[in-house]
Formats: C-alpha cells, structure tokens, sequence
C-alpha cells in the first residue's frame, strides 16, 4: 500500500511540475534544492552536508522525460535505496572527478525553469514553494508521524535537562534525541536565562543553564520539517515571565484559531497583531518573524503583513510568536472542522485560551524543582 501510495503521490506531483511548464511556456523544470529534490521525488533524501541548500544530484523534468543529473558516488544509492529507479527517472551519471557539463548539455538551447539561480533559468522559487506547501493525502500521513517524532525527542531532551549544563551539552540532548530518532535536528535553538530575552535566535553556546532554557527544534525527516518549542524554568516564575508566557500563549491561539481555509496570511497576521496589542505588547510582532506555512523548507512562505496568500485545507503550519523572554511554537495541519497540533508532548503543562467560544491549548512553561 505504502508504494502504491508514493507512485500515486509521484504521478500527482509530476502533472503539477508539467502543468507549471504549460503555464509558463517553459521546456524543462531544473531542481537542485534538497527541498524541491525531496518533494518531486515523494521524500528522496539527497542531501550530504547539512550546511548546504542543494542536493546531491538535480532533476531536470521536461514535458515528456525526466532525468536525475548526479556523480558515481550518488547513482546507486539513490536508484536502489531510495528508490528513484522505481519512479521511472533516467539516470545521467558523470564521473566524480570531471565531465561537470552534462547539465549544460542537457539543457542547452532548452528555456528553463528553476528553484533558485541558475544562468539563463527562469526562477521560480516562489511558485515551487506555494506548490510544494499543497500536501497530499502520504505527505500529511509522513507529516504526522514527523511531528510526533519531534515531540518525543523534545520531550527526551528536556526532561534530561539540569540546571549546569552548557547550552552545547543541552543541544547535544536535543540532537541525540532526535537523530536517534531517525530524523535530521536542522535547527537546534539553545537559550538560557537572560539570552532569552536578548535574543530570538538563541545560537547555543557555553553558557551554563541556571534557572530557564527555551529549546527549538525544527525536524527534517523525508524532507519535511516540524518545528517546536519548548520552555522550561528550575524553581518558581518571576511574575514577569509567567505573564508574556500567558500573552504569547494569547497570540498564538490566535494564530491558530485564524489559520482556515478562506482565510490569508495577511489576515492571520492582521489577527496576531490585534493580538499582541490587546496583550499590551503591540510592537513586539516587530522583533522576529511570525511563522507561516510549513513542508520541505522549515517556512516555506512567512506571513506578513502583506502575505496575501490564500490558505487551503491540508496545508502544514508552523506560527511561532515571541515576546521578549517567551515564545510559543507548535506544527499543526488544517483540517477539515479544525486545525490538527502534530507536535503535542504528551503530559506538558498546557494554557487554556477562549476563542469564540472554542477552547485553544498552548505549551506553558514547565515549572520543576
């Protein structure tokens, strides 16, 4: 059933790729993103060094033929194991060591299209993401168990965590227990105490944990990315961090609750800026970007507040507001009644917030001794 289910989500994906060629007049369709790789190929893992945004070989799809373009190296991994063979691709394979120009044979005289630069390609990066944010009925299935993956890992980690412990050593957790897993930890967020409130992007150091950690984890597993956050604080709050933990918390069920078919981004953000202000925070949505749609990139589209893209069923979300010195971050799907968290830890404190007249859950920061 599993790769009956993959052919079928290929055939999908290769008729939007020919339908984009069509739309924009174009003879083939050049990939080389590990992103855009992952998702024309229902899940095919092609990077090598994580620092780096393209994969081990490019795709180059014409309206009639497919071709996978990689090195002596890659080939038989990726025809074999990951099972690009089965899909039907016809395998252009160069030396490791020389002839790098059977990419500019293949398209020469062609006009192309791309997912990012590329001399003489059209970019299409932005229509690639919209198409790639379109889930199917396997990537949602492949979605939720990503999430729950990510939430065991964090729920590991944080658990092991003591104050003492460097930020590096309290990453190394979070790493472990998520490669243990099976999946990739692309974005592993350290911070504590006052780096906290100094900074959004809390890069993890050897600063020693003495009372309150924010963990951040974004997920890569098949290609697709779950992100999540959590907080944790050794001995009672301050009154000052348990009320922007409740105001952030306020925030993102706001998120959430607005995140519906029919709905934009732009109007999820109108929403979350209303939100901040009735918080008495009005300016902190300034500060750090909000979130947006989720799949092969952690954001595949960040909402703004001129984001005027239409938000349909089955799309993956991930809305991270922040106010200085707390943050709230879950994955969730839309579903068809209601929006679906795929990222819950089981047994963590929740906050309860009333949204006309339905009852929204977001993480609170968990008090231990």
């Amino acid at each position: 059933m599993e790769s009956l289910n993959r052919q079928a989500e290929f055939e999908i994906k290769t008729a939007r790729i020919r339908q984009l060629l069509a739309e924009k007049q174009l003879d083939a369709l050049l990939l080389q993103r590990v992103s855009s790789i992952a998702w024309a190929t229902c899940g095919t893992d092609v990077h090598i060094n994580t620092a780096a945004s393209d994969g081990a070989c490019a795709l180059l799809i014409t309206p009639d033929q497919q071709f996978v373009i990689t090195n002596s190296i890659e080939a038989a991994r990726l025809e074999i194991e990951e099972g690009m063979g089965e899909q039907g691709w016809h395998f252009e394979v160069t030396p490791w060591y020389g002839n790098e120009n059977r990419l500019a044979e293949l398209t020469n005289g062609k006009r192309i299209g791309c997912d990012g630069l590329y001399a003489g390609g059209q970019n299409l990066s932005a229509e690639l993401a919209w198409l790639r944010s379109q889930l199917t009925q396997p990537e949602a299935e492949r979605f939720r168990s990503l999430g729950r993956l990510c939430a065991e890992s964090m729920q590991e980690a944080i658990r092991a965590v003591q104050p003492g412990m460097t930020e590096f050593q309290i990453a190394g957790l979070l790493a472990g227990a998520t490669e243990s897993r099976g999946a990739e930890a692309v974005v592993n967020l350290i911070g504590t105490d006052e780096r906290i409130f100094q900074y959004r992007h809390a890069i993890p150091t050897d600063k020693k944990l003495e009372r309150y950690a924010m963990l951040v984890l974004c997920g890569r597993k098949s290609g697709l990315i779950c992100s999540i956050t959590r907080m944790v604080h050794f001995g009672p709050l301050s009154d000052e961090i348990e009320h922007k933990m409740k105001a952030v918390a306020a925030v993102d069920a706001a998120m959430i609750a607005a995140t519906r078919p029919g709905n934009t981004l732009k109007g999820v953000f109108a929403e979350a800026q209303h939100a901040y202000a009735a918080q008495g925070y009005p300016d902190e949505w300034q500060c750090h970007h909000q979130g947006g749609l989720a799949g092969y990139e952690a954001r595949e589209i960040t909402g703004t507040p001129t984001t005027d893209q239409s938000i349909l069923m089955g799309q993956a979300f991930a809305w991270n507001p922040s106010i200085k010195g707390a943050k709230s971050e879950d994955t969730f799907l839309v579903g068809e009644q209601s929006n679906e968290i795929i990222t819950v830890v089981e047994g963590w404190p929740m906050i309860e917030i009333e949204i006309g007249n339905k009852l929204f859950q977001r993480p609170a920061i968990w008090v231990r001794d």
